[in-house]
């Protein structure tokens, strides 16, 4: 999923399985808004504000994530919709966009689309025409443990060893090189592993693609099916060759996923993670870590530093009643993005909005995370129907494939380029 991955600390204060909430028979003066849980908190103080300003009320209704997307897709198909605005993962644009999403295009001024980072706006398009107006966005970046990193004696030695001083690393070389110093003991009670290698998600693999310099995760921007290109070849020796050469990664790297390497990380037993940058914050207090955790901007390879965006979009449907009322509740979410932030996911979509915040205590990830959306290389994940299909089904079998000593890494690869093929016709 996008940038509510790995939000499963936050509790899903629900309303009900699937049904609609309060306020049923609608009304001029109020809207419906469907959300995975979660999403609510990112949107309850603009809404609170929408309603102070103008009157009109807003209800929420959650969903988890797969039943949001089953939610929407079956009213979408009935063409009979019970909600006024929808709160839509990137990766579904694509498949409600024939004449199911209403165009936001007049939202989308030069000075809005200069507030926003770049792979937003692009991944707000479909078929050149605005479909969602970004509520909130994410991006792994790195974190590191402050305590080993800040240590002089861990700095001495490894400059010692590797001709250079200790400091949180910016490019592939660097995190290998740390990776490979802060693995020890890995087979005591007090065993550290350097990183994790994530078989179980594919974001950060892809990431590396653009690293590497990739025109396009998986696909280019004519749709061409670009898995087995040279930067694919690069970032999945890259990533597999931590865990199946240098080890510097814990055991059961295929099945591990966000979850699993976030409690590795909070439990002490790696020394760096990619991961999602909200969850600096949420470090448990019980944590031997807890205090000592550094944030970073996601690492770098031939083309620069790049991450896969994750963010999130309002879209409103053509068949609600409310059309005009939805859209300018939408423009107030983007006037007031910045009041995201004082939520329990703490994420903004306006760079001015982070940027808002990013000097505050508390807030030390967000620039981190502004020069990581901010990079050139940082794109969006291809804008196509089967996106998730390609995840699913190949991607990730592909990277789990990966992730054994010995793997043919080239003929995986031409492997995946062709079930894509199969994918999308």
């Amino acid at each position: 999923m996008g940038g509510l991955a790995g939000l499963g600390m936050l509790t899903a204060a629900a309303c009900g399985a699937g049904g609609i909430a309060d306020d049923s028979s609608g009304g001029s003066g109020s809207l419906r808004v469907l959300c995975e849980a979660g999403g609510k908190q990112e949107l309850l103080k603009i809404a609170e504000l929408f309603k102070k300003n103008t009157g009109t009320s807003v209800t929420f209704v959650e969903l988890p994530y797969d039943g949001l997307y089953n939610r929407v897709l079956g009213e979408f198909s009935s063409g009979a919709v019970s909600f006024d605005v929808a709160a839509l993962d990137a990766i579904w644009l694509p498949t409600f966009a024939e004449g199911v999403l209403r165009p936001l295009d007049e939202l989308f001024t030069a000075d809005v689309k200069k507030d926003l980072f770049p792979s937003l706006v692009q991944g707000a398009q479909v078929k050149g025409r605005f479909l969602g107006m970004p509520a909130w966005t994410n991006s792994e970046i790195l974190f590191y443990r402050k305590d080993l990193f800040e240590d002089a004696k861990e700095q001495a030695a490894f400059e010692k060893e590797y001709g250079y001083p200790l400091a949180p690393p910016t490019t592939w070389e660097q995190f290998s090189d740390a990776a490979a110093f802060f693995t020890r003991d890995t087979k005591g009670k007090k065993a550290l592993y350097g990183t994790d290698v994530k078989g179980a998600v594919e974001t950060e693999w892809l990431a590396h693609v653009l690293q590497a310099g990739s025109p396009g995760a998986v696909l280019d921007d004519k749709g061409k099916v670009i898995t087995d290109n040279k930067q694919h070849l690069d970032a999945l020796r890259f990533y597999s060759d931590l865990n199946n050469r240098a080890k510097v990664s814990p055991p059961g790297a295929k099945q591990l996923d966000w979850g699993g390497a976030q409690n590795l990380f909070n439990q002490g037993k790696t020394a760096m993670m990619r991961f999602w940058a909200h969850a600096f914050p949420l470090v448990p207090k019980d944590s031997p870590v807890y205090g000592k955790v550094g944030a970073a901007p996601m690492i770098a390879g031939a083309a620069g530093m790049a991450g896969i965006p994750g963010p999130w979009y309002l879209s409103v449907p053509e068949a609600t009643k409310k059309a005009d009322l939805a859209t300018e509740f939408v423009k107030f979410c983007y006037d007031n993005n910045a009041l995201a932030v004082q939520s329990s996911l703490g994420l903004a979509a306006r760079t001015s909005a982070f940027e808002q915040y990013q000097d505050k205590p508390g807030h030390e990830h967000f620039k981190p995370l502004v020069q990581t959306l901010s990079a050139p290389a940082t794109r969006s994940r291809p804008a196509t129907p089967k996106w998730q299909q390609i995840v699913d089904t190949v991607l990730i079998p592909t990277i789990q494939r990966s992730l054994t000593p010995g793997a043919d890494y080239e003929a995986l690869l031409k492997g995946a380029r062709s079930d894509v093929e199969r994918l999308i016709g």
